[in-house]
């Protein structure tokens, strides 16, 4: 059963939150806590689905590292996030890795349980869909931005994004962002040098200041209206 402090946390994640009791009860009583070493990998791309994770404490990376060991950066995901559900609801294996980057407390509901409350309440379904809807409204926001806004932009919607827990924070309690520039140039897929000048001139207009590995956001609302300032058509 999960720690009542970690109850508590859970209330503030978007998801959790908008669940009907008998889903929370469920979770705290078929919960269990992991703590996961620095670069300890929790699944790997093509694993078998095997239960829901969030992060309670600590960092942890969505992404892919092929053979000859080039990294693709999905998501730098920190407390409290979900992840995990797209193999629960299409069968498919792990489309990615899950790797902590510092020492972290996970939390894990194991899929006979969570399959066994589907069948035994399947109206619960459409809570797992609201899970698996909010991450694929992100990727299509940045499909959007890809093909329609400048660098600039792009980075600044991204880095709202990691604020806001990629939908997962009901409010922004925090203004650092643990990564470095490589982490976030990956997730842009361009050169560290552009995402350096983007940061520089961010910085300039103090909308942020850089440090080792972190970033601290000092005006998010300069930096939302960047990442909302899309072009306007006739």
């Amino acid at each position: 059963m999960l720690e009542t402090e970690y109850i508590q946390h859970l209330e503030s994640n978007t998801w959790f939150s908008q669940l009907p009791n008998l889903f929370k009860t469920f979770i705290v009583h078929h919960a269990v806590q992991q703590t996961y070493q620095k670069q300890q990998t929790i699944f790997h791309s093509g694993d078998s689905f095997d239960g829901l994770y969030a992060v309670l404490a600590g960092v942890v990376r969505l992404g892919y590292i092929d053979i000859e060991g080039n990294e693709s950066v999905a998501a730098i995901v920190e407390p409290i996030t979900w992840f995990g559900e797209i193999s629960l609801v299409d069968y498919q294996p792990r489309s990615h890795d899950a790797t902590c980057l510092e020492k972290s407390l996970i939390l894990h509901i194991r899929s006979a349980a969570i399959q066994q409350l589907l069948i035994e309440q399947p109206i619960f379904w459409y809570h797992i869909a609201q899970l698996t809807t909010q991450k694929l409204r992100f990727a299509f926001l940045e499909l959007i931005s890809i093909q329609t806004q400048n660098m600039t932009q792009r980075l600044a919607q991204r880095l709202m994004f990691i604020l806001n827990g990629y939908g997962n924070h009901l409010i922004i309690e925090k203004n650092m962002i643990h990564l470095s520039q490589e982490q976030l140039a990956q997730m842009l897929t361009c050169s560290r040098q552009t995402v350096n000048q983007e940061l520089q001139r961010l910085e300039k207009q103090n909308i942020l200041r850089l440090s080792f590995r972190k970033i601290e956001i000092l005006d998010i609302t300069a930096l939302e209206r960047i990442a909302h300032d899309f072009p306007k058509h006739d």
